[in-house]
């Protein structure tokens, strides 16, 4: 088992003589670029197109100006937050013997005045206060996240895409039946699969068939909704010879997760693409990713919970819920089960909805725990295996 890499804090001594120290304030056409470089007593700012290799030269530039002082530099740290752009440049920095970190937008802290000054400038002295910080192995400064492979973060194309897509097709439908509703026929389904073929055939409550507009509105739907339908087959289809023909550690785990009953394909690929096949600390670090933890409010005498942070993932968030109630009924003899019933047998309605986060906060720490480790959740009923 790999040892997982504590981002909160940096591992790595700074020595601030030796280290030049930039920060990224990205943009869609422009980088505002801030360095703190040992020897000027200023901190150089410069204005960038979005061009990795005009930031290079203007980091070699200023590794020269400070060799000139006498402050020669052994290592280049570079960091901004995370966005749009992604991970990519911080690759393409490491690859070129760049250190290069992406922060946790939400860790940077910013005044908290009701109208404060916000500028590109202003935000590049908060982003250097905070990797200052981090660099000194202050802990819980500020989080760095971990930046994915290439291969790492292609693997979770196909599950978002067909998430994208399964919400398209619950639009498109949604829409069909409202249109037909506004015209009173209400015994209508656009999922089947001759339906494309009975438009013809279906007559409002006066008898009349559908206005022209709106026939040839519902044929261009159904069209959409053949192409989207299409298109999340072929994403499992390709999954499914995936699991078949790799050997690859995250595939071995889908399987795993796939021989529990009451988990299906889909949960468990979401779950190992997601959070599974991640390095994390530890069980507090898999839940608060998955924004399962609390977040209290208490002051004085004040004691109360404000609920879920939901500063995590929220594909898995949403996910694990879904699976904690699935997982009740498909694994009541569990003893994640039981422990659910002997706290809900008297409780109110509220105290289940509560009580269901701690399950899937439970059930995912379980998880975890089998694919990290091959620990068996207590009374788990199997699927046979394969």
């Amino acid at each position: 088992m790999e040892k997982a890499n504590d981002l909160s804090r940096s591992s790595t001594v700074l020595e601030q003589n030796s280290t030049l120290i930039a920060v990224i304030e990205m943009s869609l056409s422009s980088w505002l670029v801030a360095g703190i470089v040992p020897g000027l007593a200023r901190h150089p700012l410069k204005k960038l197109d979005a061009d990795p290799e005009a930031l290079l030269l203007l980091l070699h530039r200023w590794r020269d100006e400070a060799a000139k002082y006498g402050h020669a530099i052994a290592r280049m740290a570079i960091a901004f937050e995370a966005g749009r752009d992604g991970f990519w440049l911080a690759r393409w920095l490491r690859a070129r013997g760049v250190e290069a970190f992406v922060i946790h937008s939400t860790s940077v802290a910013v005044p908290r005045e009701h109208r404060r000054a916000k500028t590109d400038r202003l935000d590049t002295e908060h982003l250097k206060r905070a990797v200052l910080g981090w660099l000194r192995g202050e802990p819980n400064h500020c989080q760095m996240a971990g930046i994915p492979s290439l291969d790492e973060e292609d693997a979770r194309r196909p599950n978002r895409e067909r998430e994208n897509l399964v919400n398209q097709q619950t639009s498109i439908v949604n829409r069909m039946k409202a249109c037909l509703i506004r015209l009173g026929v209400r015994n209508f389904k656009p999922t089947l699969r001759h339906a494309s073929e009975r438009l013809e055939m279906v007559r409002t409550p006066e008898g009349a068939p559908l206005p022209p507009n709106t026939l040839a509105e519902m044929r261009r739907d159904m069209a959409r909704l053949c192409l989207v339908r299409e298109q999340i087959r072929e994403i499992e289809a390709a999954r499914s010879q995936r699991l078949q023909v790799s050997e690859s550690r995250a595939q071995a785990m889908v399987k795993l997760l796939t021989r529990i009953i009451g988990v299906g394909i889909e949960t468990a690929d979401m779950l190992v693409h997601e959070i599974l096949s991640r390095q994390l600390r530890d069980r507090r670090a898999v839940a608060r990713y998955a924004g399962l933890t609390g977040a209290p409010d208490e002051s004085g005498k004040r004691r109360r919970e404000k609920g879920l942070a939901r500063a995590g993932n929220a594909r898995v968030r949403r996910g694990m819920i879904q699976l904690a109630w699935r997982f009740l009924l498909f694994q009541k003899d569990s003893a994640l089960a039981q422990w659910f019933r002997a706290r809900t047998a008297e409780a109110r309605g509220g105290t289940r909805k509560t009580l269901i986060v701690a399950l899937a906060r439970k059930l995912l720490i379980a998880f975890w725990r089998l694919t990290m480790t091959g620990e068996m959740p207590a009374g788990i009923k199997l699927r046979p295996g394969v």
